[in-house]
This record gives structure tokens, C-alpha cells and sequence, in this order.
């Protein structure tokens, strides 16, 4: 059962710069923290780099709670699509790059939250009792997505 929770969070962004300049700075993950409400801090767990199976510790942050999730590198299609798994949460978090067919330096952003099966029991207990309700945060996750894909434009357009 698919609650507003689990609903499919979205926000998307046409950007005036190339892919590869998009890209590059999408996966310097030490910049994310910048641009996202809620991410602290993204700590690769495996050597080998940016690449599916990597393990990475997120940090994230909502007033005075502070917690972890583990995050698993799902797919890598550079520069143009990047998925990572929250087993924790249940939560698949999607990026996916388009070059303007009409203007190649142009890029089209898509940043996606999908439930593909459901949110972890963790999550369902967690956000009620910390972060303000289960459907409440999502809100505030979908808020936060478009801050951070409005914060990855105005660093590519700088």
C-alpha cells in the first residue's frame, strides 16, 4: 500500500551549463551538504570510487535530530543517470541528466524519490516519533529536493 508518504517525491531543473559540468559537480558529493537541507555529510565506506555496490554513510539532519543511513549505489550512467538504494528507509534516491536537444548546454535535472516497495518499518516508527509524521516529512524531503536541485543550478551556472 502506497501511502502520501511513499509517493513518488520530484523536482526537476533546466540548467544553463553541459552535462558534463552538471555531472562533475552532482557527484562531488563533499558539495551536496551545501545545497541540501537535510544532508550533512556523504562518507564513501568502500574504496573504488563513485560506482554500483559502493557503500556510503549519509549524515543527515532535521532541527536537533541528527541521524545515519547507509546508502548502496544502485546504477551509474555517467552523466546521465545516478540511483542509490536507503535500505533504512526504503526510499530509492533517482538523478537523471538530459541534454536540451536543442541546446547542448542545456541540462535538464531530475531528481526523484521513489518507494519501490514500501518504507522500511525503521521509517514508518522513526518519522512520527522525530521528524514530525511520516507524510509531514515527506513534504519537507520534497521541499528539500528542490532546494537542493535549485543549489546544484546555481553552482553550474556560476
Amino acid at each position: 500500500m502506497t501511502t502520501n508518504a511513499a509517493r513518488e517525491l520530484r523536482a526537476e531543473a533546466v540548467i544553463e551549463a553541459p552535462r558534463a559540468h552538471v555531472w562533475a559537480l552532482l557527484t562531488d558529493f563533499g558539495q551536496l551538504s551545501s545545497w541540501s537541507p537535510e544532508t550533512v555529510r556523504m562518507i564513501p565506506l568502500k574504496r573504488g570510487g563513485l560506482r554500483v555496490g559502493q557503500w556510503y554513510l549519509g549524515i543527515n539532519r532535521r532541527k536537533a535530530v541528527v541521524w545515519p543511513t547507509r546508502s548502496v549505489v544502485a546504477e551509474v550512467e555517467v552523466e546521465r543517470r545516478l540511483v542509490w538504494d536507503t535500505p533504512s528507509s526504503g526510499a530509492q534516491w533517482v538523478w537523471e541528466l538530459d541534454a536540451d536537444p536543442a541546446d547542448a548546454g542545456r541540462t535538464r535535472v531530475v531528481h526523484r524519490r521513489p518507494v519501490p516497495r514500501s518504507l522500511s518499518l525503521g521509517s514508518r516508527i522513526v518519522a512520527p516519533l522525530l521528524l514530525g509524521g511520516n507524510e509531514g516529512h515527506a513534504d519537507e524531503l520534497e521541499a528539500g529536493m528542490a532546494t537542493t536541485v535549485a543549489g546544484l543550478k546555481a553552482a553550474a551556472e556560476r
